[in-house]
C-alpha cells in the first residue's frame, strides 16, 4: 500500500481508546490524524494518557462535533453506549470505514431492543456492520464496509466453543458459561464498584438476572450452529487489571474425548495465527498486551460434560487489537498488521 491511510479516534481517552491508540501508534499504514475525548477536549493527550505521551507528543484531544469526517478514510468508535447509533449516520457515506468498538451494531435491531431495553436509533444502519469476529466471520468483513467488534466476554467465549458447536459436538443448551474479568473491563469512570479498596481480595459475580452480553453469545453461537443454543451466563469481577477467562460447559452430542476436542480446534485454528490450543489450562497473563486468545479443552467421562476454557486480553484481543484486525481486514491488509502476538511475560 502505498501512503498512509487517515484515521480518527472518537473516545481517545478512555481504556479502550488509549489501547486503541497504543496498537495504532505502531501500526505501519494508519496514522492518527484526529482524536475526540468529550470531556477532555483542549487537553493533551499525554497528560490525559501518559503512556501515549511519547508516541503522540503535539496530540491534543478534540470535541466530537469538531470532527471533519472527510479528512478521514477510517474512523473508530470507542464511546459510551449509544453514543456510536448517534454519530454514526454522520459517518456514513462520507468515510470508507467505520469501527465501532461498542455494542451498538452487534445485533438485529429487534435483538438489540430486547437486551438493551431501548429501541435502536439507526436500525437502518445495522445491515451495514459486519460482526467482526475475523476468525469464524471474517468474510461478512469483505461484504459490508463497516465493522462492529464483539465484546470481550463474547470473544472469548465464542472463539472456545465456536470450533466444537460448527463441527456439531455440541448437543442442545443450555450452555453454561461462567466468566471473570480484570477490572479495566468497568472502564475508566470511577465507580464505587470499582475503587481499589472494594475489588482487592475480592471476587463478585454480577449481571445474575442476565447480563447483555448474552444475546450477543446466543446469536454468534445461532450463526454457527444453524439453531438456537440458550446460554446461561454468570460474569464474574477479579482483583486484576487486565483479561478474561471463560470457562464453558456443554453437553456433548456424542462421547469424544480430550484428545480429540483439542486436535478439532487445533486444526480449526491453525490458520489463524491470533488463535493458540493448549493442552494445559492457558492464564490470562499468557494473553497479556497481544491480540491472542488460548484455548483449553477436556471431556469429563464421569459427568459426561465437556469444558472449553478462552482466555484474552480484555482491552486488546478483546476491543482495540479485534478493532485493528478488523480495520486492516477491511482495508485490504493482512490481518495482522500492526499487531502484537507475544504477550508480556510476566
Amino acid at each position: 500500500m502505498d501512503g498512509k491511510l487517515r484515521v480518527a479516534v472518537l473516545g481517545g481517552s478512555g481504556y479502550t481508546g488509549a489501547e486503541l491508540l497504543r496498537l495504532l501508534a505502531g501500526h505501519p499504514h494508519f496514522e492518527v490524524a484526529t482524536v475526540t475525548a468529550e470531556t477532555r477536549a483542549g487537553e493533551r493527550l499525554g497528560d490525559v494518557v501518559p503512556g501515549l505521551g511519547v508516541a503522540y507528543p503535539d496530540t491534543r484531544l478534540g470535541a466530537l462535533g469538531d470532527l471533519d469526517p472527510d479528512g478521514c478514510d477510517v474512523v473508530f468508535c470507542c464511546l459510551p453506549h449509544g453514543t456510536s447509533q448517534k454519530v454514526v449516520p454522520e459517518l456514513v457515506g462520507r468515510v470508507d470505514h467505520v469501527v465501532d468498538l461498542g455494542a451498538d451494531f452487534r445485533l438485529p435491531p429487534a435483538l438489540y431492543e430486547r437486551w438493551y431495553g431501548e429501541a435502536h436509533a439507526a436500525p437502518e444502519l445495522c445491515d451495514r456492520f459486519a460482526y467482526a469476529l475475523c476468525e469464524w466471520f471474517g468474510d461478512d468483513l469483505d461484504r459490508r464496509p463497516h465493522a462492529a467488534v464483539p465484546g470481550c466476554y463474547p470473544t472469548a467465549t465464542l472463539l472456545a466453543l465456536a470450533p466444537l458447536v460448527a463441527a456439531g459436538v455440541v448437543a442442545d443448551g443450555p450452555v453454561i458459561v461462567d466468566a471473570c474479568s480484570g477490572v479495566s473491563g468497568a472502564g475508566r469512570t470511577p465507580k464505587p464498584g470499582t475503587h481499589f479498596s472494594e475489588v482487592a481480595e475480592s471476587v463478585v459475580a454480577y449481571g445474575l438476572d442476565g447480563h447483555r452480553h448474552t444475546g450477543e453469545m446466543e446469536h454468534g453461537l445461532a450463526r454457527l450452529a444453524g439453531r438456537d443454543l440458550a446460554v446461561r451466563f454468570t460474569p464474574h469481577l477479579v482483583p486484576m487489571v487486565r483479561g478474561i477467562h471463560a470457562t464453558v460447559h456443554v453437553r456433548p452430542a456424542h462421547p469424544v474425548t480430550s484428545e480429540e476436542l483439542t486436535a478439532l480446534a487445533a486444526e480449526r485454528y491453525a490458520a489463524h495465527p491470533f488463535v493458540t490450543v493448549t493442552t494445559d489450562p492457558p492464564p490470562t497473563k499468557a494473553t497479556l498486551g497481544a491480540n491472542t486468545a488460548a484455548c483449553c479443552y477436556r471431556s469429563d467421562p464421569r459427568t459426561g460434560l465437556v469444558t472449553a476454557v478462552g482466555v484474552i486480553d480484555n482491552l486488546t484481543k478483546g476491543a482495540a487489537g479485534q478493532a485493528v484486525q478488523a480495520a486492516n481486514r477491511l482495508c485490504g491488509l493482512p490481518e495482522t498488521t500492526g499487531l502484537p502476538t507475544a504477550g508480556r511475560w510476566p
